[in-house]
């Protein structure tokens, strides 16, 4: 009869050294809140945390812009409310910047959405449906037509970084996602080549403009039109540059008339 009590003794200590263990790393946070009065059955009298939200935020309304045509009484009135201040390129990182993600689900990333989106003929995917294999793309920095995706990259219209410095780097993770894997504007992801594509690199058009030369004026209202939508800034330098290349192409696209 001792030893039968002495084994329930051991036993009720060993449960309480379990439940006091959990107790503490709930309040560590090793483990999540409410596991102890889960194991003890009283998880309904505890109201539960709302789950934070792992979809990226929406991104804002798209600026319309019929086919490559540019209307510049609108690029101008969008480029006109653009804030000017200096940027803050300090403490870019870009993994804090989730890109090439579904955000939609399946197995289709933002990448392969927009080869499937850009290619001039219907692309050839995979067997699983997951990956393009082959497609009609040109680019529109250089003229060139390629068909293998392994030769093109998908640009940024206003990279990564830019856009980190010019308002970016106050914005949540999930409103950084949302911007990197941006299918729904064409403006924002593009396919380029990957030599145009690495020559831009985090530039923006004072320091560089696509190497053909008629599409310079489509890649500044686009780019215009890309940070007014993502509520982006400029600075100084950058205003005065896409603003003298603007008026620039609205005065030739008038004699062109």
């Amino acid at each position: 009869m001792a030893r039968r009590r002495s084994l329930t003794l051991r036993g009720l200590f060993v449960v309480l050294a379990v439940l006091a263990a959990v107790a503490l790393a709930e309040r560590v946070h090793i483990l999540p809140p409410g596991t102890l009065d889960g194991l003890l059955g009283q998880e309904t009298q505890r109201p539960r945390q709302p789950r934070r939200q792992e979809t990226a935020e929406p991104p804002p309304p798209i600026i319309a812009r019929a086919s490559d045509r540019i209307d510049y009484a609108e690029v101008t009135r969008q480029l006109d409310a653009i804030r000017v201040e200096p940027e803050r390129r300090r403490g870019y990182e870009r993994e804090e910047w989730p890109h090439w993600l579904a955000l939609e689900g399946g197995c289709l990333n933002a990448r392969e959405k927009v080869l499937i989106r850009d290619s001039r003929r219907p692309a050839t995917l995979d067997a699983k449906g997951c990956s393009v294999k082959a497609g009609d793309w040109l680019d529109p920095y250089t003229g060139e037509r390629y068909t293998d995706p392994q030769m093109v990259d998908i640009d940024h219209r206003v990279p990564l970084e830019e856009a980190y410095a010019s308002g970016g780097y106050d914005w949540s993770r999930e409103r950084r996602a949302a911007y990197a894997n941006d299918i729904s504007d064409p403006r924002t992801l593009l396919v380029s080549s990957r030599e145009a594509n690495r020559a831009k690199g985090s530039k923006g058009p004072e320091d560089w403009l696509p190497p053909k030369r008629d599409g310079i004026c489509l890649y500044v209202a686009d780019w215009i039109l890309v940070k007014a939508r993502w509520g982006l800034a400029m600075d100084e330098r950058e205003r005065v540059t896409v603003g003298n290349i603007l008026t620039d192409c609205r005065a030739s696209a008038g004699r062109q008339r």
